[in-house]
């Protein structure tokens, strides 16, 4: 049986974050069953952007520094860090507020910059991965997700966080070579399952529904859930919001793979009632993804099926980060005549659908838009 621990938590108020944290990791054994004197420990939050945490983009820094504390209180030496896909890992967590409460707790921000490359012999979809040396440096990494929605993984939680171990730009080379979701989730569940994490704890005092990972819409969920199993915990997230995780590709390969289970009879809830935190009106997709996939026979029938980024122009700012996140060369978007007065213009059939756009967009200017065909066959 996998555990999960459930415990509410209704507000950043650290006292009670801690005091839930605390209560967490005791359901699951303790902190002595993760982390000992000399242990080198590498906390690894969600850190997207250097947005403020009340946009609930990044692991929030009050739940951060829950874990850090209670982890230096065992004698182990901890760090901190993530690899954003723009800009410098400093300087998001300046922005993000989690610098702050490092500095406060005299914790270093790990080594996110340099790569190293390793070879992973067990893995399915990918034996190869270009890493940050902050993973190797250390002897354990603690996960610690946000609750959000995802245009390509539908979903991101505890398996999908390690794709920050990726330094910066070289996160795009994956969307080139991985355009389907599917692929591109077996890829994400490798990776974990190399990483290891030895415990994951999701910070969904806040979650984030709708137009996510950046772009959505801040929504109470009252929760910190602690698992070392990130299939049973995403999959009982899934649960609590009405989607069925094997709607997930990362939670369907990762099961498939050993990584983990999301059978509810092999899964032990412990801590606070499940259905108390029920919220079936979260907004997020709930059909079976239908992935784009490069290379089709009938390429004219992928687009008329997979839903593709649309610029909203009375939101856009022509900040053009969008264009710097597409990975494709030449680039599937792009100001026209390179008039930056006007919102950037897709060529759709060099879209690849990996919404890169869309997860970066400071604005939520780029939503995803259901092509009518689709709308159609999901009635049946």
């Amino acid at each position: 049986m996998s555990k999960v621990a459930i415990v509410r938590c209704e507000s950043y108020d650290y006292g009670e974050i801690k005091k839930s944290v605390h209560r967490g990791i005791k359901l699951l054994g303790g902190i002595s069953r993760f982390a000992h004197k000399g242990n080198k420990i590498l906390l690894k939050p969600n850190l997207l952007t250097g947005d403020r945490p009340e946009r609930c983009v990044t692991t929030h820094p009050l739940v951060f520094e829950a874990v850090a504390e209670l982890l230096l209180t065992t004698g182990a030496k901890v760090s901190y860090g993530d690899s954003p896909p723009l800009g410098s890992p400093g300087r998001a967590a300046q922005r993000s507020g989690l610098a702050e409460k490092a500095k406060k707790l005299n914790i270093e921000l790990a080594d996110f910059k340099t790569k190293v490359d390793i070879f992973y012999d067990k893995g399915i979809q990918n034996k190869k991965f270009t890493i940050a040396k902050a993973v190797l440096d250390n002897d354990i990494l603690i996960s610690l997700p946000k609750l959000k929605t995802h245009g390509l993984a539908k979903f991101t939680g505890a398996v999908k966080n390690q794709f920050g171990c990726i330094p910066g730009v070289l996160k795009g080379e994956f969307h080139v070579r991985l355009p389907s979701a599917d692929d591109f989730a077996r890829m994400l569940v490798d990776l974990n399952m190399f990483i290891n994490p030895k415990l994951y704890i999701t910070d969904g005092v806040q979650g984030m529904e709708g137009n996510g990972p950046r772009g959505g819409t801040p929504v109470k969920m009252n929760m910190l859930l602690f698992s070392k199993d990130p299939i049973a915990l995403d999959a009982t997230i899934c649960r609590l919001i009405n989607l069925n995780p094997e709607y997930v590709p990362t939670i369907k390969y990762g099961k498939e793979a050993g990584a983990g289970t999301f059978a509810e009879d092999e899964i032990e809830l412990v801590g606070d009632q499940f259905d108390s935190f029920k919220n079936s009106a979260f907004e997020i997709d709930r059909q079976p993804l239908k992935p784009y996939k490069q290379g089709s026979v009938l390429p004219f029938i992928n687009r008329a099926i997979v839903p593709k980024p649309f610029i909203m122009a009375e939101k856009c700012i022509q900040c053009g980060i969008c264009v710097t996140m597409c990975p494709l060369k030449p680039k599937a978007l792009s100001f026209k005549e390179n008039d930056k007065s006007c919102p950037p213009v897709y060529n759709y059939n060099d879209c690849i659908r990996c919404f890169c756009c869309q997860e970066m967009c400071p604005e939520s200017a780029i939503q995803l838009k259901t092509p009518v065909l689709r709308k159609i066959i999901d009635l049946f």
